[in-house]
C-alpha cells in the first residue's frame, strides 16, 4: 500500500506530488462513503484525535469533526476561548495534559505561524495543522485542488487567479505551493498593498487588473478581506475594495469565455463576489464545501495508518 512521506500534515510544502495523488485517491474513495446511505467507516475505532482550536472557527473545526465522526474515530473537542489558556497555560502543557488522555492525533488551529512544526516535534502524536496565523492552511489547499481536478479534470496546466489579500492569507500560500507542485500556472491579484513583497520568488505571477486576471484564468479563487487581520489600512475603503477587485455577474458574463469561481468562504457578499456569482453555475463554492469532508477522512486515515 502506498504511504504518505510525512508523519504530520504541518504545510503543503512538506508534501511531494506523490502524497498529494494519494490523498486525493483516498478523498475519492471517501466521497462515495458520504454519498452512500451509511455514511460511516469503522476504519479508525481505536484512534482517539483531539482538535484543539486556539482561533475561532466554524466550517473548518466542523468539518474536521465530522470526517473524524465519519471515520468513527473518538473525538475530543478542545477550544482555547473557555480553556485554561486563558489563564496563562502554555501550548504545551495544554497538549501534554490532552495527550495524558492518550490521544493519537491532535488537529489544531493557532495564531502562530509554525506552532504546528513546534508542537509535532515535542509531543508523541501525529499533528494535523488546521491554520496557522498567515502560514498556512493545507487541508483548504488539498480541497480546493480536488475541486479543481474535480470540474476540470486535471490541475496541471490550468491557469488559477488567486484574488485579494494575499499578504494574510495563509490559504493563498498553502493554494501556490499546492497548485505549483501539481504544475498549474498561478497568478495572484488584488491592491498592491497586499501583495507580498516575496511572491514572485515562489514563482507566481502579478497582476494588479481584476480584469485582465479574469481573461487570463480558467478559475479564480476568491478570498475574503480579513477584516480582524488588518492592523493597518490596506487600501482607502471596502467600496473602493470592491470596485476594483470584487467579481460581479456583470463582469463575468463579459469575459471572453466561462472561468470557475472558488472562495475559501465564509463569503462577505457583496464585497469579494456577489450573491448572484456565489450561487451561479459557475461557482463551486459549496463543491469545495462537501470535498473538505472527504480530502480531511483522507488525510486522517492516511496519517493514522502511520501511527505505530
Amino acid at each position: 500500500m502506498s504511504e504518505l512521506s510525512v508523519n504530520h500534515l504541518l504545510g503543503i510544502k512538506y508534501l511531494n506530488e506523490k502524497d498529494i495523488q494519494l490523498i486525493f485517491e483516498t478523498a475519492d474513495h471517501f466521497k462515495e462513503v458520504i454519498n452512500r446511505s451509511i455514511k460511516k467507516v469503522p476504519s479508525l475505532r481505536d484512534i482517539t484525535i483531539a482538535n484543539i482550536f486556539f482561533e475561532n472557527s466554524t466550517r473548518t473545526k466542523l468539518s474536521f469533526e465530522l470526517a473524524e465522526k465519519r471515520l468513527s474515530a473518538d473525538v475530543i473537542n478542545f477550544s482555547a476561548g473557555q480553556s485554561s489558556v486563558k489563564k496563562g497555560e502554555t501550548l504545551i502543557d495544554t497538549v501534554n495534559n490532552i495527550l495524558s488522555m492518550k490521544v493519537d492525533m491532535v488537529v489544531m488551529r493557532h495564531p502562530n505561524p509554525g506552532a504546528g512544526i513546534f508542537l509535532s516535534k515535542h509531543v508523541k502524536a501525529a499533528i494535523v495543522n488546521a491554520g496557522d496565523g498567515a502560514h498556512e492552511h493545507p487541508t483548504q489547499a488539498l480541497l480546493d485542488s480536488f475541486s479543481i481536478r474535480e470540474k476540470l479534470g486535471d490541475v496541471a496546466g490550468k491557469n488559477v487567479v488567486i484574488v485579494g489579500d494575499i499578504l494574510h492569507s495563509r490559504v493563498a500560500l498553502s493554494n501556490i505551493f499546492a497548485l505549483k507542485l501539481q504544475g498549474a500556472n498561478v497568478k495572484v491579484c488584488g491592491p498592491k498593498t497586499l501583495i507580498p513583497k516575496y511572491i514572485e520568488s515562489l514563482g507566481v505571477g502579478v497582476e494588479t487588473d481584476l480584469k485582465k486576471a479574469l481573461n487570463w484564468c480558467d478559475v479564480a479563487n476568491m478570498l475574503r478581506i480579513q477584516n480582524e487581520r488588518l492592523d493597518i489600512s490596506y487600501f482607502p475603503t471596502t467600496r473602493e475594495y470592491t470596485q476594483q477587485f470584487g467579481v460581479n455577474k456583470n463582469l463575468l458574463d463579459n469575459l471572453d469565455k466561462e472561468i470557475v469561481i472558488m472562495h475559501p468562504g465564509p463569503i462577505n457578499r457583496g464585497v469579494e463576489i456577489t450573491s448572484d456569482v456565489a450561487d451561479s453555475k459557475q461557482s463551486i463554492i459549496l463543491n469545495q464545501v462537501e470535498n473538505g469532508v472527504a480530502i480531511r477522512m483522507a488525510v486522517i486515515y492516511l496519517l493514522a495508518s502511520k501511527i505505530k
